[in-house]
C-alpha cells in the first residue's frame, strides 16, 4: 500500500484569522492602552487580551507560552467575559 503525501492544506472553515496562532495568546494581542485598562478591574496575574471575537481576560503565564489559552477557545467564557468588559468599557 503506497503512503499518501499531505499537500499541506488543512481544513478551512471559512473564519479568517489574523492573529499569529488560532488557539494561543502572543504578546501583540495584549490591550495597552491604557484609557481601556483602567475601566477594567483585573487580578494582578491577569491581563487583557483582544483577538477577532472581542476582549477577554487571561493568566499572564499563558502569554507566549506555545500552548493553547482556554480562555481563548472556550465559547461561553467568552461570551460572558467578553459582555463584562464591554459593559465596563463603555460605563
Amino acid at each position: 500500500m503506497a503512503r499518501q503525501v499531505r499537500t499541506g492544506k488543512k481544513h478551512e472553515t471559512g473564519r479568517t484569522i489574523t492573529t499569529k496562532t488560532p488557539y494561543g495568546v502572543t504578546s501583540d494581542m495584549l490591550v495597552k492602552d491604557e484609557e481601556i485598562l483602567s475601566k477594567v478591574q483585573l487580578p494582578e496575574y491577569c491581563v487583557l487580551a483582544h483577538d477577532d471575537l472581542g476582549y477577554f481576560i487571561v493568566n499572564k503565564n499563558r502569554v507566549d507560552d506555545g500552548l493553547a489559552c482556554p480562555q481563548r477557545y472556550d465559547t461561553m467564557y467568552r461570551e460572558s467575559a467578553n459582555q463584562k468588559i464591554m459593559e465596563a468599557i463603555n460605563g
